[in-house]
């Protein structure tokens, strides 16, 4: 087992293996920890206190470590349970358990990203002082699918893979501020957002930026600033300046996406059975993007 000790001691180690410093990591351990101590108290003991063999991730802080090194590394739980010097059964089993706890925590810091606004009143309610808003799709490859129907659905034209797709609206800061539920590549972000309608929670004095993967919903809101398209037979002239400025305003949109796949849990191609437990992986890495924002 390597020294989780000497990683909390080196910043530089510890943002290498679980994406934040000790500062955020300290910050971030209390509610970890309330949220495991409450899982206890839900499920009855089948031994004594002091019973069974000593666990390998010990305490609280372990446990953390744990969960955020596999976000991090995204290792195989051969690989884990070799580091942790505990049985694979036993990596999957932390990984599953400890996964929902850490999610609860991030929720706690008030950090994780909306699913679904539902009102402007709402959007107003949970981001007081917005200046601007970028929405964007973003994908994670995933394995092949062996269901030729679902071969069709996640087959990303794009990327040339198969992927999986999120919606997400993000500030001017560089938080991803709603993140809709995991859908199959191939669908348009047009269509994507005709489903989810994230600007239509978003107040008309709050500018929201586009690209031209979402022309249309222009003709939908006056607040939306998208990319003038290329006229046919035509070419564009002062025009070319605007889309640079905007293309230049939204690249913290990129940013953003690019922190939250700082996590190899959402950026490696999945790997793992369980269904839909994409989604939670995204969720969560978004939620300590969120937070390692405000806390580092």
């Amino acid at each position: 087992m390597f020294n989780i000790e000497r990683a909390l001691k080196e910043d530089r180690l510890l943002r290498a293996m679980t994406g934040l410093n000790r500062k955020a990591f300290d910050a971030l351990l209390p509610a970890f920890e309330a949220g495991y101590e409450q899982t206890l108290h839900q499920q009855p003991r089948q031994r004594a206190i002091g019973g069974g063999r000593k666990a390998r991730l010990g305490n609280s802080q372990d446990k953390l470590f744990y969960i955020l090194f596999y976000f991090k590394s995204y290792p195989t739980f051969d690989l884990a349970g070799s580091l942790f010097d505990i049985d694979r059964s036993q990596a999957h089993h932390w990984m599953h358990r400890l996964q929902p706890i850490l999610e609860g925590a991030l929720n706690q810091k008030m950090v994780l990203p909306e699913r679904k606004l539902t009102s402007i009143e709402a959007f107003i309610e949970r981001f007081p002082g917005m200046e601007r808003v970028m929405i964007d799709g973003t994908e994670r490859p995933i394995q092949r699918p062996k269901d030729p129907e679902q071969q069709k659905l996640n087959d990303s034209g794009k990327k040339r893979r198969h992927t999986r797709k999120h919606l997400a609206a993000v500030d001017e800061r560089k938080r991803v501020l709603v993140l809709s539920q995991a859908r199959e590549g191939k669908l348009h972000d047009k269509k994507f957002h005709d489903h989810e309608d994230i600007a239509g929670s978003v107040p008309e004095e709050i500018p929201i930026e586009l690209d031209l993967g979402f022309l249309g919903v222009d003709k939908q809101y006056d607040n939306i600033r998208i990319p003038h398209k290329k006229p046919k037979g035509g070419e564009l002239s002062e025009q070319q300046e605007d889309n640079r400025a905007l293309s230049q305003s939204r690249v913290v949109c990129e940013n953003a996406f690019a922190g939250v796949k700082r996590y190899g849990a959402v950026s490696a191609v999945y790997r793992n059975r369980i269904e839909q437990f994409d989604d939670y992986l995204m969720l969560t890495a978004a939620g300590l993007w969120n937070f390692y924002l405000i806390a580092a």
